[in-house]
């Protein structure tokens, strides 16, 4: 399967047998509009390769690497910030899965597990895969966060070096009843 080819499989319509293979990368316009989705800047280079394979009867299972170059902003400094992400992808559709409807849920050991839907977006799959790989927080070589003191006139500024919890419990426990120093 190409880029050109549909990104949207019909589970039911693959071979049983044999793996599905995909590769997805998107024009300029769909990397600004997934950009545009994402919040970020903008996205340089983006492919999604991989494979969707039968596992028993019903059940599907999704490997794929995902490659991109994205720009977001310094958070710091606002100023573009390019990184490369290169990430292994992989979802397993099972059919059995039970349904949620309690309002406690214990997660499950294996988080890839999805339930098995109908029809598979690997765009979709693409896309959420990139958002959960982009760095929270992304920083210009050399930026750095400025301090900044917050204090009334006449008064001095907490900072990490003044605020220490335990600096005066050496001087307390000196001065306990009943210490032989």
């Amino acid at each position: 399967m190409t880029a050109n080819q549909s990104q949207t499989l019909r589970l039911s319509d693959l071979s049983a047998r044999k793996p599905t293979r995909f590769a997805l990368t998107p024009g300029a316009e769909e990397r600004a509009a997934i950009a545009a989705d994402l919040g970020i800047l903008g996205i340089e280079g983006l492919s999604f390769r991989g494979a969707l394979t039968p596992r028993g009867r019903t059940d599907w299972a999704l490997e794929a690497d995902l490659a991109a170059r994205v720009v977001q902003p310094c958070v710091v400094t606002t100023d573009p910030v390019t990184t490369d992400i290169a990430e292994k992808v992989a979802r397993s559709y099972v059919a059995d899965l039970p349904d949620v409807d309690a309002e406690e849920v214990e997660m499950p050991e294996d988080d890839s597990i999805e339930p098995l839907p109908a029809t598979l977006d690997l765009a979709g799959v693409m896309a959420e895969a990139l958002a959960l790989a982009l760095p929270l927080y992304p920083r210009a070589p050399g930026a750095e966060f400025a301090a900044i003191d917050h204090a009334a006139p006449g008064v001095d500024a907490l900072t990490d070096e003044s605020v220490k919890p335990f600096a005066g419990l050496s001087d307390i426990l000196k001065k306990a009843p009943g210490k032989d120093d």
